[in-house]
């Protein structure tokens, strides 16, 4: 039983201080979207998730092939699937949930984002991994979302095969 009393406290405490998140103060003006748990996503607001979804805008066919290859290289494959869930969320249908912005921010930034941004919050308290910071340049975390657009338009499982 003391075997299981101390990795359960640490991911208690784990948590707790992820829920620290010192209140920001950038409150945004811009009312928020919402995702809502039957779709697969967390029910909360942010600041990043405002507006039109990332699948409502054109693929950008060009980029597709080089953010397919950062998908793969950078390990986010190891972690990340489309059609089923790994050890963090299914993306099958994340551009239809997300916008552009908020992936972006997601991919760039993901430490400050489970800290600050309450959908990211959220999913670190779901699946209780923190994403990585891969060190991708804007332009090349915009790679990333074009090649997922493409596999949510496609509706392709097998795309990170």
């Amino acid at each position: 039983m003391k075997r299981l009393a101390f990795p359960l406290l640490a991911l208690v405490a784990l948590y707790a201080l992820a829920g620290c998140s010192g209140g920001g103060s950038g409150a945004s003006s811009t009312p928020a979207a919402s995702a809502t748990p039957a779709s697969g996503g967390v029910a909360a607001t942010s600041q990043y998730d405002s507006g039109p979804r990332a699948a409502d805008t054109p693929v950008d066919a060009s980029k597709v092939d080089e953010g397919k290859n950062l998908f793969q290289t950078k390990g986010c494959s190891a972690c990340h699937a489309f059609g089923r869930r790994l050890s963090c969320p299914d993306l099958a249908g994340v551009t239809h949930r997300r916008t552009t912005a908020w992936m972006e921010q997601q991919i760039l930034h993901p430490d400050v984002m489970v800290k600050t941004d309450p959908i990211s919050h959220g999913l670190f308290a779901q699946y209780a991994l923190q994403m990585p910071n891969q060190g991708l340049t804007p332009e090349q975390a915009r790679t990333v979302i074009e090649f997922f657009k493409q596999t949510d338009l496609a509706g392709a499982p097998a795309a990170t095969k």
